[in-house]
C-alpha cells in the first residue's frame, strides 16, 4: 500500500500494533455497502467507467458472500478491513479493483462504516428494549392489585403494588429508547466524499451516496466529518445510563431472590448452582448483568479518554474508538435479553410481598394523612403523633393496626375508631390514587398508556 513512499515494510511490531483487522472485520457488512454506493456513485458522475463499476460490484457481491460463509480473513499486513477487502477485489477482478478508492480515503471510509454499524446496533437494541417493555408492562399488568413493601433507604416505607414497581423500570427504559433514538438522529450525517480531510477535487455527488446508504444528508464539514467520534460516545453514554437502569432491576431480583426476603423464584434458565452446596440456586445471569454495567461505562470513559487531546483531523488513536464500542454493544444485548427473560419468567411470590408489607409499618403516613384530614392536625403534629405510635408498636411487637383504641387515645385522644380502615395496606395503596401513584387504578392506566405505545393488548 505505501510501497511509493517506504523504501521498507513495517517491522514485526509495527505490523502488530498498526493491524486493526481482528477487531475491525465486524465492519465488513457496512464496508462493502458503502463501497457499492461509492462506485455507484463514481459511475453515475463519469468519474469511472459503468464497465469498471459492475465489475466492481460483482466481485463486492462475491467477496461478501465469501465473508458470510467463510468469515473475514485476517492478513496482519493488510491492516484492517477496508485493505483486506480491496485486496481480494484485486484478486478477482485485477486492475480495476484500484479504481474503487477514487475520491475517498480510508478516513472517510472508516467514519462511513462505523456510523453505519453504530446505526444498526442502535436499532437492534431499540428493538431489545421494546421486548423488555413489553414484558414489563405485561407482568405490571397482572399485578397491578399485588401489594408489596415500597422501600427507601431499603428501609420499608410505605406500601406499593408491585406493578407500580415494574412501571418505574418500564419509564426508565422508556427514557433510554429516547436516548438511543437521538443518538441515532444526530449519527445519520453522511462522511462518504470527506476524503483524507479536505474533500475531493472529483465531481462527486454525496447526496447520492447519502440516499443510498439511508443517511438524513451529508456533513457539512470534512475536517469534522474524519475526526468525529461523538456518535460513538452519544452511543456508549446512552448505553452506559441504559447498563445503569439494567443494573437497579437486576440488584432488585438479586434482593428479592435472597431468603431473607423470598419475593421471587428465579427461572431455572437464569439461574446456577453451586459447585460444593447443593442448596444453592444463585442469581447469576442477574449479578453478571450488574458486572456488566460497570464495564461498559468503563468502555465509554475509555473512548472518552482516547478523544479528549486529539487535534483536527484524523490520528491514529482513533483506530482504538472501536473495541469499546463492540464490548459495550456485545454486553448491552446480552444484559437486555437477560432482564427481558428475567422479567417475563421469573415466579413473583405476591404473598411474601404482601406479608412483608405488613410489617415494617409501612402505614405510618396513613395514620398522618388521617390526623390531617379527619382531625384537622397540622402535619407536622401528626407525624409526631404518628412517631409515638409507631414507638409502642415496635415495644410491643405488633403492627400499628394491632394497637388497641384506648393505646391509640392515650396518645392523643383526638384518634377514633375511624382511623383502623386508614391502616390496612389496601387502603393505602387505594389512597395514592394521584396521577402516577401505586392505586391499582393508577396503575391500570399507566399500563394502558404503555400498552398503547407499545402496540400491544395486555
Amino acid at each position: 500500500m505505501w510501497g511509493g513512499r517506504f523504501a521498507e515494510g513495517p517491522s514485526a511490531i509495527m505490523r502488530e500494533i498498526n493491524a486493526s483487522i481482528p477487531f475491525d472485520k465486524a465492519l465488513w457488512r457496512q464496508d462493502i455497502s458503502a463501497s457499492k454506493a461509492h462506485v455507484a456513485m463514481l459511475a453515475h458522475c463519469g468519474i469511472v467507467s459503468r464497465d469498471d463499476a459492475r465489475l466492481i460490484e460483482g466481485g463486492l457481491d462475491r467477496i461478501a458472500g465469501e465473508y458470510e460463509i467463510n468469515g473475514v480473513p485476517e492478513d496482519w499486513d493488510l491492516e484492517d478491513i477496508h485493505m483486506t477487502t480491496e485486496s481480494r477485489l484485486a484478486e478477482l477482478i485485477g486492475a480495476a479493483a484500484g479504481r474503487l478508492h477514487t475520491a475517498r480515503s480510508r478516513n472517510d471510509q472508516v467514519a462511513t462504516d462505523f456510523k453505519l454499524w453504530t446505526r444498526d446496533a442502535i436499532d437492534q437494541v431499540d428493538a431489545g428494549l421494546a421486548a423488555l417493555q413489553r414484558a414489563l408492562v405485561t407482568r405490571a399488568a397482572e399485578n397491578a392489585d399485588s401489594i408489596m413493601p415500597g422501600f427507601t433507604h431499603l428501609q420499608t416505607a410505605q406500601p406499593v403494588t408491585l406493578g407500580h414497581h415494574l412501571m418505574a423500570y418500564y419509564e426508565m427504559i422508556r427514557r433510554d429508547r429516547s436516548r438511543f433514538h437521538d443518538a441515532r438522529q444526530r449519527l445519520n450525517q453522511n462522511p462518504l466524499g470527506s476524503a483524507a480531510l479536505a474533500g475531493t477535487g472529483f465531481p462527486i455527488d454525496r447526496d447520492m451516496t447519502t440516499q443510498a446508504l439511508g443517511f438524513d444528508a451529508p456533513t457539512r464539514n470534512s475536517l469534522d466529518a474524519v475526526s468525529d467520534r461523538d456518535f460513538a460516545l452519544d452511543y456508549l453514554q446512552a448505553a452506559a445510563q441504559c447498563a445503569l437502569h439494567l443494573s437497579r432491576l437486576a440488584e432488585e431480583f438479586i434482593i428479592w431472590a435472597s431468603q431473607p426476603f423470598g419475593f421471587v423464584r428465579m427461572p431455572d434458565t437464569l439461574s446456577t448452582g453451586s459447585s460444593i452446596m447443593p442448596q444453592k440456586k444463585n442469581p447469576d445471569a442477574a449479578e453478571l448483568v450488574r458486572g456488566h454495567a460497570g464495564r461498559i461505562i468503563g468502555c465509554l470513559t475509555s473512548l472518552m479518554v482516547s478523544m479528549k487531546g486529539l487535534p483536527l483531523a484524523y490520528s491514529k488513536d482513533m483506530q482504538d474508538d472501536k473495541p469499546p464500542v463492540f464490548e459495550a454493544a456485545n454486553l448491552l444485548g446480552l444484559s437486555i435479553a437477560a432482564m427481558t427473560g428475567m422479567v417475563a419468567d421469573t415466579t413473583f411470590r405476591t404473598d411474601k410481598m404482601r406479608q412483608a408489607a405488613e410489617m415494617g409499618f409501612a402505614t405510618a403516613t396513613d395514620l398522618a394523612d388521617w390526623l390531617v384530614r379527619e382531625a384537622d392536625i397540622p402535619f407536622r403534629e401528626a407525624h409526631h403523633i404518628t412517631g409515638a405510635a409507631v414507638k409502642l408498636a415496635e415495644s410491643k411487637g405488633v403492627a400499628l393496626e394491632k394497637l388497641s383504641l384506648e393505646e391509640l387515645k392515650a396518645i392523643d385522644n383526638r384518634i377514633d375508631e375511624g382511623v383502623y380502615p386508614a391502616l390496612s395496606v389496601e387502603a393505602s395503596v387505594a389512597a395514592r390514587s394521584s396521577l402516577g401513584g401505586t392505586a391499582p387504578e393508577q396503575v391500570r392506566i399507566q399500563v394502558a398508556t404503555a400498552a398503547a405505545e407499545l402496540g400491544i393488548t395486555v
